[in-house]
């Protein structure tokens, strides 16, 4: 009896730890590759803003007390005024001369290449910041999990896709920023979710990280 109860025990735990091997192994999965791609777009992002600051030089290009620059502490790096701006960042102008996105230029003048431009520009600070915190949390997991390539990918593709969109829809106005690649990436982190549902040991747990 002794030895049914320790072989009967030694069955359970040999269960047990297979088990925890099982969801050990499933998330264990989100550490298999090193991220770097997303922190370089991160990077990427706010070298391409500090550029545009350099080109905006608001102090320069507004003066009058009515027009004063925001933190004009900063120099030519200072923002344009709120009325014009409240996202604390440049003007239209040097956002549409930096590659933004703007339906006639696209349509009349052949300028394709602003579909892919018009992802790296920010039209402001605020903007930005939005952008790239929502980019690490979701960008940096999906590429832990599936590698740099297909995360790559997804992000350009969506976000060639949403450039489209927006010429499409907001013909009257330029456009920039990622969204449309964030958008992207969220629906691959939603659909990874629903596909791998049922090996999820804490469901709850998943659902409120999805939802930060």
């Amino acid at each position: 009896m002794a030895n049914r109860d320790v072989e009967r025990g030694g069955k359970q735990n040999r269960g047990a730890d297979n088990n925890n091997n099982y969801f050990y192994d499933e998330s264990s999965r989100d550490t298999h590759w090193k991220s770097w791609l997303v922190p370089a777009i991160v990077v990427a992002n706010l070298a391409v803003f500090i550029a545009v600051m350099f080109v905006n030089d608001c102090p320069k290009k507004i003066t009058g007390p009515n027009k004063a620059c925001v933190a004009r502490f900063l120099g030519r790096f200072s923002f344009q005024p709120l009325r014009e701006n409240p996202l604390f960042g440049p003007s239209s102008s040097t956002l549409e001369r930096m590659g933004a996105l703007e339906w006639r230029k696209v349509v009349h003048e052949h300028q394709g290449w602003r579909l892919v431009t018009c992802m790296w520009l920010h039209a402001g600070i605020i903007h930005l910041l939005t952008n790239m915190l929502s980019l690490i949390f979701i960008g940096i997991r999906l590429e832990q999990q599936f590698g740099f390539i297909r995360v790559g990918l997804i992000y350009l593709v969506s976000g060639f896709g949403g450039s489209i969109l927006s010429s499409l829809f907001l013909q009257e106005s330029i456009s920039v920023g990622a969204s449309g690649a964030l958008f992207g990436l969220l629906g691959a982190m939603l659909s990874e979710l629903l596909t791998n549902w049922t090996i999820y040991a804490n469901k709850e747990g998943s659902i409120v990280a999805f939802g930060w």
